[in-house]
């Protein structure tokens, strides 16, 4: 019922595109909504939840933010549509959605960018980072800080030890032109659709496999449909925490800080859960049953040529900077 009801509410900010959206409050309290597509207990929502008990206390009770988890407010395409038109005021999505609004996010989701989880946070909370936080302001959006979602691999019905156990197959990714081409420079089929949406097409052979990070497997029981988990690593996407400018332009400077301050705390506090759940959910559906397969890596670097080429060749001075970062 809220999911449909905020459907309604964005259709109309559309019809009316010059509605701006009041900050909602009750009595002298601020009230800002914050939305997640993961449940309760996910690293990501918990980070919001640390930000959300930092917010509070520092200004006194001053600003309440409600978290709405489980993609109650629709999936993360809605929730990022509805972030820039101030209907929502925090969000939390993988970068991958974002490309489509803006370009250069792009770079930070190309695949085998980062040699190590440590060179990716070098590269996120350095400069280069920082400033593409501020650019997202061009499409209404604040970005304040980043979250850790792991090593993106594929997951099938079938074992996957190189591209050519893919082809043919039907994989299932996030709406990004980005990735889809990744899955068909493999030899695949890339299928768009909505996260919620996944485990019933597995089940029912509406697609072959996924890619994803641990955890999210884990939480959303695709392993019990897809049992073969290939971590080939393909891609490590950021997470990304940002805020609706509409929302922003309406805060003091002072409470703006509070914000950003609180971000980067459940950034700092979401990176430790996350290495904590990575291990144990690779550690409970292996003891599910699930077969985890190491593949050789280099056949998949090999095939990426051409994204490199299409998504890289605007950017090239930009990739050379991030692969210079120690």
């Amino acid at each position: 019922m809220v999911k449909k009801l905020f459907i309604v509410t964005l259709a109309l900010v559309m019809v009316f595109s010059v509605t701006i959206f009041p900050l909602q409050k009750q009595g002298d309290k601020i009230i800002l909504m914050a939305s997640d597509d993961h449940a309760w207990g996910y690293p990501t929502v918990e980070g919001l939840d640390v930000m959300a008990k930092l917010v509070n206390m520092w200004t006194g009770g001053r600003i309440e933010i409600k978290i709405y988890p489980s993609a109650v407010l629709g999936s993360e395409k809605e929730t990022i549509e509805q972030t820039q038109m101030g209907i929502i005021d925090i969000n939390r999505t993988s970068i991958s959605p974002l490309t489509s609004l803006y370009d250069k996010l792009n770079v930070l989701a190309l695949p085998y960018l980062y040699r190590d989880r440590d060179h990716m946070w070098n590269v996120l909370n350095g400069d280069i980072g920082q400033s593409i936080l501020e650019e997202l302001q061009q499409v209404g959006l604040v970005g304040l800080a980043y979250m850790d979602s792991g090593a993106r691999s594929f997951y099938a019905k079938k074992p996957i030890y190189s591209p050519d156990d893919m082809k043919g197959m039907v994989i299932r990714v996030q709406k990004s032109e980005l990735m889809m081409d990744v899955v068909r420079a493999l030899g695949a089929k890339p299928t768009p659709m909505a996260f919620e949406e996944v485990y019933t097409a597995l089940q029912t052979g509406v697609i072959d496999g996924a890619e994803n990070n641990p955890p999210s497997y884990l939480e959303t029981h695709h392993y019990e449909v897809a049992r073969y988990f290939s971590l080939d690593e393909h891609s490590m996407v950021p997470e990304m925490i940002f805020m609706s400018k509409v929302t922003w332009d309406q805060l003091s400077e002072q409470d703006r800080q509070i914000i950003k301050m609180a971000a980067q705390a459940a950034q700092e506090a979401e990176i430790k859960l996350w290495l904590d759940q990575e291990k144990a959910a690779l550690k409970e559906v292996q003891d599910a049953g699930v077969t985890i397969i190491h593949p050789e890596k280099q056949p998949f670097i090999d095939a990426m040529e051409d994204v490199y080429k299409k998504y890289g060749a605007k950017y090239s001075d930009l990739i050379e900077q991030i692969q210079s970062i120690e």
